[in-house]
C-alpha cells in the first residue's frame, strides 16, 4: 500500500473531537457530588443556626472563597491532567495561592492577637473533628470526580489522582462551610487544609487502581 492510500484510508476513519465532552461530563458529574455533600451534612451534621445572619458577613464568604478558588485550581489541573501525556501547566499556580493566602492571612490574624487569644483562634471549638467530618463529607463527591476522570484518558495516574481527590476534597469543604461554625483563618490555614489534603492522599492512593484505561 503506498502512503497516500495509507493516509487516505486513516483520514476516512477520523471523527470530529467533541471540544464539550470534558465540560459535559464534569458538568454532570459535580453538581450531584455537591448535592450529595450537602444532604450528607445535613443528616449528620446539620446547618448551623445563625447561617442567615453570618452569611451577611464578609468573612464567611472569604471562608467559602477558600474551598471555592482551590476547586477551580484543582478542576482546571485535572482537566488538564486527563489528556495522555499532558501537564498541568499554571494550574498548579491556582491550586497552591489559596493555601498561600489563607495561611497568610492567619499568620495576620495571629500577630494581631494576644499571645493568650493564639491558641483558640488555630484550635477554634472543632479541630479534633473538621478534617474528618471534610472527608467524610467527600464520600459524595470523590465517586463522581473519578467518575468524570476516569472518561478522559490520563496517563499520570497518582498525580491525576492526587488532583482529584482534592477537587473532591474542596467540594466537601463547600458544604461543611453551612455547619462549621468556626470564622477564623487561623482556624482554616490548618484545619480545612488538613481535611482537603486527607482525600487528596487517598486519591493518590487510589488513582493508579481506579484511573487504569
Amino acid at each position: 500500500m503506498k502512503t497516500d492510500d495509507l493516509i487516505d484510508l486513516l483520514s476516512n476513519g477520523a471523527t470530529r473531537v467533541d471540544r464539550a465532552a470534558i465540560a459535559r461530563r464534569f458538568g454532570e458529574a459535580l453538581p450531584l457530588g455537591v448535592l450529595g455533600s450537602v444532604v450528607l451534612m445535613l443528616m449528620v451534621y446539620g446547618m448551623r443556626p445563625d447561617l442567615r445572619s453570618v452569611a451577611g458577613t464578609a468573612m464567611f464568604w472569604a471562608k467559602i472563597a477558600f474551598p471555592s478558588c482551590v476547586g477551580i485550581g484543582a478542576l482546571l489541573a485535572v482537566t488538564r491532567l486527563g489528556r495522555p501525556g499532558a501537564r498541568a501547566g499554571h494550574a498548579w499556580a491556582l491550586v497552591v495561592l489559596p493555601f498561600v493566602v489563607v495561611w497568610v492571612a492567619g499568620a495576620f490574624v495571629l500577630a494581631a492577637a494576644l499571645p493568650v487569644d493564639r491558641a483558640p483562634l488555630v484550635l477554634g471549638h472543632s479541630w479534633r473533628s473538621c478534617p474528618f467530618n471534610i472527608t467524610l463529607l467527600s464520600l459524595p463527591t470523590f465517586p463522581a470526580v473519578f467518575w468524570a476522570v476516569k472518561g478522559l484518558a490520563p496517563t499520570r495516574l497518582r498525580l491525576a489522582g492526587t488532583v482529584a481527590g482534592l477537587l473532591a476534597s474542596s467540594l466537601a469543604t463547600l458544604a461543611y462551610c453551612l455547619h462549621c461554625p468556626e470564622m477564623s483563618p487561623a482556624f482554616w490555614s490548618v484545619w480545612y487544609a488538613i481535611g482537603m489534603l486527607m482525600p487528596a492522599a487517598i486519591g493518590a492512593w487510589l488513582g493508579p487502581r481506579l484511573l487504569r484505561w
